[in-house]
């Protein structure tokens, strides 16, 4: 049973940082493309981060790019978003996801991706 597990939401001010983290189980995780979907009250789920299975290779959407940091940890079946400069904006619920040897344009139509963590509530305050 595939499992995700996200940790390290919580409330951070505007221009302050929170770091994500994401660990699975379940799954090899060395073949699985990782990233962060995000869904804003009353807005579509957005696929915002991910780094790849094959190289390390990342993916940022214009609105995180600058900003987040993802990065992966195979021997620890982790994945880590730090997000820096948070904005008003940035306040979702994110999710951890996975995609078996997944590329970033099929993970970006969110309804394809193969695992879903609980997900985790980013909060920012102005």
């Amino acid at each position: 049973q595939v499992q995700l597990v996200e940790s390290g939401g919580g409330l951070a001010q505007a221009g302050g940082s929170l770091k994500l983290s994401c660990t699975a189980s379940g799954l090899t995780f060395s073949t699985y493309t990782m990233g962060w979907v995000r869904q804003a009250p009353g807005k579509e789920r957005e696929f915002v981060v991910g780094i790849s299975w094959s190289d390390s290779s990342t993916y940022y959407a214009d609105s995180v790019k600058g900003r987040f940091t993802i990065s992966r940890d195979n021997a620890k079946n982790t994945v880590y978003l730090q997000m820096d400069s948070l904005k008003p904006e940035d306040m979702a619920i994110y999710y951890c996801v996975a995609e078996y040897r997944g590329n970033f344009q099929n993970m970006m139509v969110t309804p394809r991706i193969d695992y879903w963590g609980q997900g985790t509530q980013v909060t920012v305050s102005s």
